[in-house]
């Protein structure tokens, strides 16, 4: 290439190659200025200077980022208006609103600090504290937020400062009977006896692990690795079991079972149809003449507040003891004492058991015995009670039947390792216990007494049993699938009835009349 037109000719071939390849082409260098003529013919030309043969190697990192006007004004930056600039994109509402929360949550924090886990100050005096410095953090904020948005943040904070988080709008709602959390994002309510999702979830399992450590701390509670089970009680009597990893394999599982301020009454459970107006006349005798009660049925079937009804019924001028693994029953009545049951500590000593304080109730002066639960060996013990003078005693305990009642107690006892013959449990169990109310959860979410059962003698090796009230399932259900049924008297006369009367307690022989709900 010894002449221009070559050389031209050339360079087009290497622009157009380098275009072709999406890279741009090498500058041309300036041309040099013609010395001494004008002839083309005579110009002598610098060498151009040589054309890469891997001139498109540059494209990828110009890809990446916009190198040059041109290109940033073909391709502007998503949401952006300046053609020289990039502006990321906005954020979703709800992105901004936990950026917020989080900044102000921070914030509050660091102002506050040691005073939020003061323990001599009130909870009043602390939520006044914790309001006045969220409004001025708020106040504050640089970002814009609404006033709808503010109001959020301000209850979803206050609520994870003061209260447990995104569980606490539950806690409050009267519908809700049970709350339960099966890992960070998977939460479940009991609404109205019916299971239903709902719609909150904890940020992780920190936040959910933080708000089951404010739970147990608060009753002298811990919850770890070396011990990963945890039962304890919300201020308000609220029953709480909690379970972490390594067992909880999804996640901390958190159960809480709420409890009104205002416990029910017997005249709640009538109007909510769980027993019926003679029932009700029967039980309340049956408590005032020193009847021996144990309240059975399964797992959410409303033992507890069956118990509380028939608490209510005793006497003002008797001495209640009460015990409890979380206290839970919500006695009127002022002559009280509650005791609750221990766990170990992280040694594995200074547990305190049911049976420990079962054993010295006795040397109390009680004139009732009120079990929350029996579950282990305590069951001798409490049989050892009501056989020894200390009649009127009530307890509850697991079971799916009147029947089954019984021989769950012969097992329990069984559990103390005496090694008693099972013929002399059960005339234990006959001679102590005189009624078994049992109580069932029905598919429609409603509870009720199902069995009001007399507890006879032993006919050989078998204590029989007769039912005075039991829950006639004829009526079938309606188009909601509630159930049309109730309790009917059996017509039978129980035969603990001159028992009763020598505490002076008669009852109207026409509550036995067979048949009516």
């Amino acid at each position: 290439m010894s002449n221009l037109s070559e050389r031209l000719a050339a360079r087009r071939q290497a622009e157009a190659a380098a275009a072709a390849a999406g890279a741009p082409a090498a500058p041309a260098a300036p041309a040099a200025p013609i010395p001494g003529g004008t002839d083309p013919g005579t110009m002598t030309l610098p060498p151009l200077p040589p054309v890469a043969p891997k001139a498109a190697a540059p494209a990828a990192p110009a890809a990446k980022a916009s190198s040059s006007p041109l290109q940033d004004r073909r391709a502007p930056a998503a949401g952006g208006t300046d053609a020289g600039g990039k502006r990321a994109l906005p954020a979703k509402g709800a992105d901004r609103i936990e950026e917020i929360k989080a900044s102000v949550h921070a914030e509050l924090l660091r102002q506050l600090g040691p005073q939020l886990y003061d323990s001599n100050l009130e909870q009043s005096e602390l939520d006044q504290k914790v309001r006045a410095a969220l409004a001025d953090v708020l106040s504050k904020q640089d970002r814009p937020i609404s006033a709808s948005e503010r109001q959020q943040v301000t209850s979803e904070i206050t609520d994870d400062i003061l209260g447990y988080g995104p569980i606490e709008p539950y806690l409050r709602d009267p519908d809700v009977s049970e709350v339960m959390v099966n890992g960070a994002h998977n939460i479940w309510l009991e609404r109205k006896g019916r299971l239903v999702a709902a719609d909150a979830v904890f940020a992780d399992e920190a936040h959910l692990r933080r708000t089951i450590d404010k739970i147990v701390s608060r009753v002298g509670r811990r919850v770890d690795e070396s011990s990963p089970m945890v039962d304890a009680r919300l201020p308000d009597g609220s029953r709480v079991n909690a379970v972490v990893p390594p067992l909880a394999i999804d996640g901390s599982c958190l159960t809480i079972r709420k409890f009104a301020a205002d416990p029910l009454t017997a005249d709640d459970l009538v109007r909510f149809g769980s027993f019926t107006e003679k029932t009700k006349a029967f039980l309340d005798a049956c408590v005032r003449g020193r009847l021996n009660i144990i309240v059975s049925g399964s797992t959410g079937a409303g033992k507890t507040t069956t118990l509380n009804v028939l608490s209510s019924f005793i006497p003002a001028d008797e001495r209640i003891v009460t015990i409890e693994d979380a206290a839970e029953l919500q006695l009127k009545q002022e002559h009280v004492v509650r005791l609750e049951s221990r766990p170990s500590n992280i040694e594995g000593k200074g547990a305190v058991t049911i049976r420990d304080l079962v054993k010295n109730s006795l040397r109390m002066r009680p004139d009732r015995i009120i079990v929350g639960e029996v579950r282990d060996a305590s069951a001798l013990d409490m049989l050892q009670a009501m056989n020894t003078g200390h009649d009127g005693s009530i307890c509850s305990l697991h079971s799916n039947g009147p029947r089954d009642t019984l021989s769950r107690m012969e097992t329990m006892v069984l559990m103390a390792g005496m090694d008693l013959p099972i013929k002399a449990i059960r005339e234990q169990v006959a001679s102590a216990v005189d009624l078994i109310v049992h109580q069932a959860r029905f598919k429609d979410g409603s509870r009720h007494i199902t069995h009001v059962t007399e507890v006879e003698r032993m006919e050989g090796d078998i204590i029989t049993l007769q039912d005075v009230f039991v829950y006639d399932h004829s009526a079938g259900f309606d188009s909601e699938g509630r159930t049309l049924g109730g309790l009917k008297s059996t017509g039978l006369r129980p035969k603990f009835l001159e028992k009763m009367s020598y505490n002076n307690v008669t009852v109207d022989p026409r509550i036995f009349t067979a048949g009516g709900f």
